[in-house]
């Protein structure tokens, strides 16, 4: 078998893995999700399909499959049914190229599908075209609510994207690099890069909050106010996939929180004195890691209130922006700058005592923010200068 047909076949194969792991995932999430916020909402949660609910996923997968496909009279047929295919389709082909372990940890392959020298702005970019499929089902659905909900969710990604972009570019800054491979063994020698850009990584897990369209930024489908957004016209699997692709995109940002900022697949080197090599396992300290920031992600789901639209928008434009670009300016002068005997350290003092600031100043900011809102809402109403019916 010649070179290329055995590495083309290998890719398609960790494809596949890929693909089935991340369903998998996704259908078990769907349960431990339930799960956690049935103890945090002191409730049980699902407990009647299977032992300890373990077949629940399957009968919702049976549910999904079955019920009837309903079909809108308004909508276009062909974009009403690509658009969810096209939010799963980017969901998957962005976590292909995040890195699980070690050159040839995977049974004597790379544990990733695709490893590309610009690999952070490839799955950027792949992360940003997912909303073409929110907004074409909106509007492919013929429909006001769900037009409403994908103009959200197209003006939430232009606004949180910038800030996203914004804070990583103190990272790539200080690793030179955009090669996933390059980052984590910059951190493996240099310290996890929260240490030095934990005001980046406040600012970037805001935004992946907003980018997964995840509580409290779940403004698209927001169904007090849009009976269900874009996913108002949508039945059976076809709503099933947009909430696959909430969910793979939920892991995605998960995986590179970890990659980008808490050393991907290396585990703490301290750990090494006491077992030996356990610090490089493969896959095991990045599924460890990814599961933290699933859980937070629902964690913050069952504590925080769904935010308004218009306090949406101006937290993306009037913070996150603002601090990720001061950010940046304040790593460029700094690495421009700095001495080599000072080290990394006063520039994580320095992002430390933004982070700081930030929370110990978040209700005089609110305040100032609301200020014009309640100015205007307390104004009187201006006087109708016509006469009154029946007045002389």
């Amino acid at each position: 078998m010649p070179d290329w047909l055995a590495a083309a076949l290998i890719t398609l194969l960790k494809a596949v893995l890929v693909i089935l792991g991340l369903l998998t995932g996704f259908a078990y999430m769907t349960l431990v999700e339930r799960k956690l916020l049935g103890r945090f909402q002191l409730r049980p949660g699902p407990n009647r399909v299977g032992p300890f609910a373990l077949l629940q996923p399957l009968a919702d997968a049976i549910k999904s499959i079955f019920k009837e496909d309903l079909q809108v009279t308004m909508a276009d047929k062909l974009v009403y049914t690509i658009a969810p295919i096209i939010s799963v389709a980017f969901a998957l082909i962005a976590f292909g190229g995040i890195p699980a372990g070690p050159a040839g940890s995977l049974f004597g392959e790379n544990p990733w599908v695709y490893d590309l020298d610009a690999g952070l702005l490839v799955l950027l970019a792949m992360t940003s075209m997912g909303v073409y499929g929110i907004f074409l089902g909106g509007w492919a659905s013929g429909s006001k609510y769900p037009m409403l909900g994908g103009l959200r969710s197209s003006a939430q990604m232009i606004s949180y994207e910038l800030g996203m972009g914004m804070s990583l570019l103190g990272l790539l800054m200080l690793v030179g690099s955009t090669r996933f491979q390059d980052i984590v063994n910059w951190q493996a020698a240099n310290g996890w890069m929260i240490l030095f850009q934990s005001l980046a990584f406040v600012l970037f897990l805001v935004s992946a909050f907003a980018e997964t369209n995840r509580a409290p930024f779940d403004l698209p489908e927001a169904e007090q106010e849009l009976v269900a957004g874009f996913l108002t016209e949508y039945s059976a699997i076809k709503w099933a996939l947009y909430q696959m692709a909430e969910y793979i995109a939920m892991f995605t940002a998960s995986a590179l929180m970890v990659t980008l900022f808490f050393g991907g697949w290396k585990g703490p080197q301290f750990l090494n004195a006491v077992i030996p090599g356990i610090s490089e396992w493969p896959l095991v300290w990045f599924i460890a890691k990814m599961a933290f920031f699933i859980f937070f992600f629902i964690w913050v789901k069952a504590s925080i209130l769904r935010i308004r639209y218009d306090q949406l928008m101006r937290f993306g434009w009037k913070l996150v922006l603002p601090l990720a670009l001061i950010n940046t300016v304040m790593t460029a002068f700094y690495v421009a700058f700095y001495k080599p005997s000072w080290g990394l350290w006063p520039l994580a003092l320095g992002s430390l005592i933004g982070v700081v600031a930030l929370i110990a100043m978040s209700d005089t900011i609110r305040e100032l923010w609301n200020a014009p809102v309640t100015q205007r809402r307390a104004r009187p109403a201006p006087q109708s200068a016509e006469r009154p019916l029946g007045g002389d």
